[in-house]
């Protein structure tokens, strides 16, 4: 029996015992992460409202967290700020973070009491569309809730590297909705023709995949053309537990990488179950991947699955830590039934059914420190015998990755200027595996960092809202890595098996043909109406070292300058 049966029958049998009013997620990307986490920093304490570890969001758990922020009195105000109160200024929150929090009201206004989320349009049209301000289309009945958008994103934009004009045309449609306050469910459909910055369509050229996309269709002089989708259902079997299941993809961490699950891959059949009580957030993942692949064309591509949970507990008001544990495997045509089992480290199934699966496991932790600081961590096991790790011979097999990064929000007292750090390690060959089928991918895309493996990666992102409107952005990225030649195996492509690998004893982080890599980019957003940007943006990137043979792939160097149009939507991102 196939992952997809066994998930729709196991939501059926949920359907049916639904207890508890369920959410749909705010989309993964949008404005509203970055406004969540500083809120969340400001507090001083961990939100119980939403697990920040664990996204995307629900669309409740951020209405509750900014509402019950205002929950200790109510004060009639402007239009704009009618339902924000003192307590604000005792955060030390500003107008533009209530300009912030208003627009997550607005955005969730279902989970809103009192229709306080609701916004009359200022000019409705036909009494149908824009009625309030935040939505094409907004229907509120009785056991019925239903929100219609409209999603764009085109850019324009000229390279360096490259006599032809870049461009993103990306129209489409989300629909959200609610019915008697028990099942919640989500889709969206954008149809893309994309022709990327030159380094990016090497990288398509040499995977076979579109960043972040599955199927597409190769066109003319580097352009793509793509439809991406995404849908699911929301309900709750219990007050305590709650049950997605659909067609998108998931992020666990804290940082601006994750090495333990990332959204960088495409969008994969999931289902997922959140527990949260007390001060335990615990959650499964059961997800159907595609493997990897050479072929291109119209044929059925090869599929693998993932097994996966991952369990927080709020140590303290100010402090989460948590563990994960995660399997990817193929079978032939079936899911492996003994890794629904919830409550078990999956190394003992594996030795119970005599499989050699790919297993890693990994910690994480967070903490929110004086209202200005927050300090994040994860570390990944992915395979280890502490006899080799403690005798430093640098044995292939101690594998493992590293992060630790940290957020100041209110640089130097600045309102409003955030600053974010991050350092990733990977040791070579970690998320590989002897059967290629099993590493830790989906659809020729890591399912953790995009560089893969055998790295040293530095991350600055620095977010500054000087008015309520004006968004400006700075990233740069560093990474140095080890590279393969076109005979040897140094660890850094996740995709190649490693029985393969070079050397036994003498690995080290960066080994092989050493390659450097500076992404840099700026970004200016100004909302023209309720979530209507238009930007402008630059791309700095350069990339040199590896050997001749490789420079057509990995040393592109490039200025990149765009301007462009989004509606219900984040950026196009190229960070890598």
């Amino acid at each position: 029996m196939s992952l997809k049966h066994i998930l729709f029958a196991f939501t059926l049998l949920c359907v049916t015992v639904i207890a508890d009013a369920q959410s749909t997620n705010i989309p993964l990307g949008t404005y509203a992460y970055p406004v969540l986490e500083r809120i969340e920093i400001k507090s001083g304490r961990l939100a119980p409202q939403f697990n920040s570890g664990i996204r995307p969001f629900t669309g409740k758990g951020a209405a509750d967290f900014v509402w019950d922020l205002d929950s200790l009195s109510k004060t009639e105000q402007t239009d704009s700020t009618r339902y924000m109160h003192p307590y604000w200024h005792l955060l030390g929150l500003t107008k533009t973070d209530q300009y912030n929090m208003q627009k997550i009201l607005e955005d969730n206004p279902e989970w809103v009491p009192d229709s306080a989320g609701f916004v009359p349009g200022k000019h409705p049209i036909w009494n149908t569309f824009f009625t309030d301000r935040a939505n094409f289309v907004t229907v509120n009945k009785k056991d019925f809730f239903l929100v219609v958008n409209p999603l764009l994103n085109v850019y324009a934009g000229k390279e360096s590297a490259d006599n032809e004009f870049d461009y993103l045309t990306t129209r489409g449609a989300e629909i959200r909705g609610l019915i008697a306050n028990k099942v919640g469910f989500y889709s969206s459909l954008t149809e893309n023709q994309e022709r990327p910055p030159y380094f990016v369509q090497n990288r398509i050229n040499q995977w076979q995949a579109v960043p972040g996309i599955g199927y597409y269709k190769t066109l003319n002089n580097g352009e793509v053309d793509y439809i991406n989708a995404s849908g699911y259902i929301s309900f709750g079997v219990t007050k305590y537990i709650n049950v997605q299941f659909g067609y998108g993809n998931n992020f666990i961490g804290d940082g601006y990488r994750s090495l333990l699950l990332s959204d960088y891959s495409p969008n994969y059949l999931f289902l997922k179950l959140r527990t949260h009580i007390w001060k335990l957030d615990y959650t499964n993942i059961f997800a159907q991947l595609t493997s990897q692949f050479t072929d291109v064309g119209d044929y059925l591509r090869p599929q693998k699955y993932m097994a996966l949970y991952d369990l927080s507990l709020n140590a303290t008001p100010w402090l989460n830590i948590g563990l994960i544990d995660a399997v990817t495997y193929s079978r032939a045509n079936h899911f492996e039934f003994s890794y629904l089992t919830p409550v078990i480290f999956y190394g003992f199934v594996q030795q119970a059914l005599g499989s050699p699966d790919k297993e890693h496991i990994g910690f994480h932790a967070k903490a929110i420190v004086a209202h200005h600081f927050e300090f994040y961590g994860q570390f990944l096991f992915d395979e280890f015998k502490a006899k080799e790790l403690l005798s430093s011979r640098g044995w292939w097999g101690n594998k493992w990755a590293m992060q630790i990064g940290g957020k100041y929000v209110d640089v130097f007292n600045v309102k409003n200027l955030d600053l974010q750090g991050e350092l990733n390690v990977i040791r070579p060959y970690t998320y590989t595996h002897n059967d290629s089928v099993s590493n830790y991918s989906n659809y020729n895309q890591p399912l953790a960092d995009p560089l893969g493996a055998n790295l040293i990666e530095t991350d600055a992102i620095v977010n500054y809202q000087p008015v309520k409107r004006l968004y400006l952005n700075a990233r740069l990225i560093v990474s140095q890595q080890g590279l393969d030649d076109s005979t040897s195996d140094w660890g850094g492509n996740i995709f190649i098996n490693y029985d393969k690998r070079q050397q036994e004893y003498g690995n080290r982080i960066l080994q092989g043909l050493h390659n450097n890599l500076v992404n840099f980019s700026l970004t200016a957003s100004y909302e023209l109406a309720h979530n209507l940007y238009v930007d402008l943006s630059y791309l700095k990137r350069r990339n040199w070292g590896g050997y001749p043979q490789y420079w057509d792939l990995q040393r592109e160097s490039t200025n990149f300058f765009s301007v462009g149009l989004r509606w219900n939507m984040g950026r196009r991102d190229y960070s890598y």
